[in-house]
């Protein structure tokens, strides 16, 4: 299983020098921190779960969403940096009106 590993290893090696990883940082982020499939899956679980109270607070006529970003920080795997997290799945194009609305609160506050 080693030599699998290894040449898994070496793959992903050489599939990052010709994929421009800076269109992927979600992506990017993942594997530098070994991040699984299924923390992976829980991630965006997660950031689903949070994007559809979003809608809901929104069509609401609710205004502020800290809450929701500190319950994404709160629950986000601690291998990833919320922050970094956050601008990196925007980047990629995932859940934009929620990711939008946490980046305009990490501006506000200087993140």
């Amino acid at each position: 299983m080693s030599e699998h590993n290894n040449l898994a290893t070496f793959h992903l090696q050489l599939l990052t020098r010709i994929i421009d990883v800076n269109k992927f940082p979600f992506t990017k982020l993942v594997i530098e921190n070994e991040i699984t499939e299924e923390e992976y899956k829980e991630i965006f679980h997660t950031i689903e779960n949070i994007n559809s109270e979003y809608i809901e607070q929104k069509e609401e006529g609710l205004l502020h969403y800290s809450s929701l970003l500190a319950r994404f920080a709160g629950l986000l795997n601690p291998k990833l940096n919320p922050t970094d997290t956050i601008y990196a799945l925007r980047r990629e194009g995932y859940f934009p009106d929620l990711l939008d609305e946490f980046i305009q609160i990490l501006k506000k506050d200087g993140l």
